[in-house]
């Protein structure tokens, strides 16, 4: 489904939602930009000019909309046509290397000039990288001031803002009204200091039963949890703890995250990592039109629409679950993790009603931990994992090119290419990614016999660049075959 200039129209047009955040419009008669979901009679067709990301919109001389706010629109999908460097760049800048850092430190990271960099940002996402940070930022103040409580001053510093007289001019300039006007217009989401609640939009559909199962079956005793159809879970960042619960929001394409957190400067970091767990990012429409006519994966994709690739809270605990996962059952190792985490995670330090005791381990504590209670192998691989983590020689935050990291993690006794992929597909985010080892994998892409890893691989070129998805697909349909069996027996008896 390519972006040319006929299809923005017919969504512009029509409003559809699975086009939301692909593009944005700008309405030369207002000087403002919006969504194409937005609600305001549609302009004449002379005045608008379309723009592949917010901030070339903001580039070009447009101010958001105040009414279907663009910086509540999702993210823009990691394979949306751009170059491996801008991919990784956008991920870099997401979780805030520009906030405090310069472009040419960041174009070193690419391994290209800052002048190749904006020549890449401006081919691609119309704007530079420059841009791209300091839209980012505004969208995430404008999200802070319209849906809570904080002081100004609060949220500049957690937006990513150095001095609040830079926040209030940069806003007064975009938005031609300054922060304290725009609150007023707004009604607010939060209702107790250092609780924080966002609506975070998606393109529909969206499987949420499907991802909530797989994170239910997966979950780690003490730290994660399914209750009353949401998720939730404890989290650490930066020093401090802190609860997040999330679930979907009935009529609207958006999940509503809720964070239990003391320091409102982490916000933005912490809802970018949320809006990653839950694959926000994601065009199922694009996803859905290349598995359409395939045999195998259309029947199951029909009967779960929106299905997503769950992503992970942390690189390294994500890791650690993978070994505790290798040859053992997803419930038996679910109850390791859950050993592993009273046995050397930190008691949680913010209250909470969920039965949430404890965070997960820090690599720190498993690099000296004198691991019992798991075979010696595992034992070692997690603790060799913890070493890497410790030493920076392994990352999980984008700080490595993915196959850099990959190559370094594999180095580690134990931790093969089954355990590199999943990791790849749910912390890293890769979309093609693809665990071809794994059993059930091989069983259900068999249909009735078990592929090898080769002919598995060999049969999942089709599915490119989204074997990932496909991985979800198949996943969901094993799962679907053993409650079939289970309900069919239960009627035998």
């Amino acid at each position: 489904m390519e972006l040319d200039e006929k299809t923005c129209e017919q969504a512009r047009l029509t409003h559809d939602a699975r086009f939301d955040g692909r593009f944005f419009i700008g309405v030369t008669s207002t000087g403002i930009y919006c969504r194409c979901i937005c609600p305001t009679p549609s302009a004449k067709r002379q005045n608008v000019r379309y723009y592949p990301t917010a901030a070339a919109a903001a580039e070009a001389g447009f101010r958001p909309c105040l009414r279907c706010r663009p910086e509540t629109a999702p993210g823009t999908p990691a394979w949306n046509g751009t170059s491996a460097t801008v991919s990784r760049g956008l991920r870099l800048i997401s979780e805030g290397v520009l906030d405090e850092d310069s472009v040419e430190n960041l174009s070193t990271r690419l391994g290209v000039s800052p002048r190749h960099l904006d020549r890449l940002f401006l081919q691609h996402l119309g704007a530079s990288p420059i841009a791209v940070a300091q839209t980012r930022r505004l969208h995430f103040a404008k999200q802070l001031i319209s849906d809570t409580h904080l002081p100004m001053a609060q949220v500049a510093l957690a937006s990513g803002f150095q001095s609040i007289r830079r926040f209030n001019d940069t806003f007064s300039k975009l938005y031609g009204r300054t922060p304290s006007e725009l609150r007023r217009l707004a009604a607010s989401l939060s209702t107790e200091p250092g609780e924080y609640v966002f609506r975070l939009a998606y393109r529909p559909p969206y499987d949420w039963e499907s991802l909530l199962a797989f994170l239910a079956a997966r979950a780690t005793p003490g730290v994660e949890a399914v209750v009353n159809a949401g998720y939730c879970r404890s989290i650490a960042f930066n020093g401090q703890h802190g609860v997040l619960a999330v679930r979907p929001v009935k009529g609207v394409h958006a999940l509503e995250a809720h964070i239990l957190f003391p320091e409102p400067a982490g916000l933005l970091q912490i809802v970018t990592r949320v809006r990653a767990m839950f694959d926000l990012a994601a065009d199922p429409a694009v996803i859905a039109g290349n598995f359409r006519r395939d045999p195998l994966l259309a029947p199951h994709l029909k009967r779960h629409p929106g299905l997503r690739v769950p992503g992970a809270w942390d690189g390294f605990e994500l890791a650690v679950r993978a070994i505790l996962g290798q040859q053992v059952t997803v419930r038996g190792a679910s109850t390791l993790a859950g050993r592993l985490v009273q046995a050397f995670g930190e008691p949680l330090t913010c209250f909470n009603t969920l039965g949430l005791t404890h965070v997960f381990p820090k690599p720190e504590a498993l690099a000296a931990a004198k691991i019992t209670g798991l075979p010696q192998t595992r034992a070692h691989s997690i603790q060799s994992l913890a070493q890497a983590a410790v030493a920076g020689e392994v990352t999980f935050d984008n700080q490595l090119p993915g196959a850099q990291l990959l190559t370094r993690f594999t180095s580690i006794n134990g931790i093969g290419d089954w355990t590199a992929h999943y990791v790849a597909m749910r912390a890293l985010g890769d979309p093609d990614a693809f665990p071809a080892a794994d059993l059930v994998l091989l069983r259900t892409a068999g249909e009735g016999k078990t592929l090898t890893p080769a002919a598995l691989l060999k049969r999942a070129e089709a599915w490119r660049p989204w074997r990932a998805y496909a991985a979800m697909v198949l996943w969901r349909a094993a799962a679907d075959a053993q409650l079939k069996h289970k309900q069919s027996l239960q009627v035998m008896r």
